[in-house]
């Protein structure tokens, strides 16, 4: 197994994931701003690691299995914590929305790499234009939003923020399922094919 140095970024950013959890439950009035600062170094070696790979040529099969789970992991992950700090139906429903999309992407994309498809389902534009919605609504999220403890956290301009936040996030997951059936329509074909074959 070969272990290259945006591997291991990718590794520190999957240890981020407790440190996020065990910050956004601290009782300090800093909680906020130290957990939205812990998502967004998160965020920033996502892209450090595919900047190292791409410009130094550092690719590995285990790297390549571990980045987008890590990316799933975190964004799991943060999604459950804002829910548990602003439980409403609209929030639980955005990350129902992206969580479900993302464990049937990868099931598809699993299943057509099995069937030696896998470059069928490769990532869009508008998958991209949702990445960027969605990391950015979840950092403004992690910062507005905190588990109701004291002291209560006051961050700067946080109900603003948190309007941002929230409003993204709603336009993350009408992204989401966009970019879902633009992938379930490119393997649509694959799909009916393979079930024609069985018979």
């Amino acid at each position: 197994m070969k272990f290259t140095i945006p591997t291991w970024i990718t590794l520190l950013r999957i240890m981020l994931i407790p440190v996020l959890v065990l910050v956004f439950y601290l009782p300090f009035q800093w909680t906020n701003f130290a957990t939205a600062l812990v998502f967004g170094f998160a965020s920033i070696t996502d892209w450090l690691d595919g900047w190292i790979a791409r410009r130094y040529h550092q690719y590995s099969a285990f790297g390549a299995f571990l980045d987008p789970v890590a990316d799933k992991l975190m964004v799991a992950v943060a999604l459950f914590l804002i829910v548990q700090g602003h439980p409403t139906p609209w929030m639980a429903l955005w990350a129902a929305v992206i969580v479900g999309r993302e464990i049937a992407v990868s099931a598809l994309r699993e299943w057509m790499a099995g069937l030696g498809q896998r470059a069928t389902v490769r990532v869009a534009a508008i998958g991209k234009i949702k990445t960027i919605a969605q990391m950015v609504a979840l950092l403004c999220l992690l910062y507005s939003v905190t588990p109701d403890q004291p002291p209560r956290p006051l961050p700067w301009l946080g109900r603003e923020i948190f309007i941002v936040g929230d409003w993204l996030l709603a336009i993350a997951a009408i992204l989401t399922l966009w970019s879902g059936l633009l992938y379930l329509r490119a393997a649509w074909p694959i799909m009916r094919a393979a079930e024609k074959n069985k018979y």
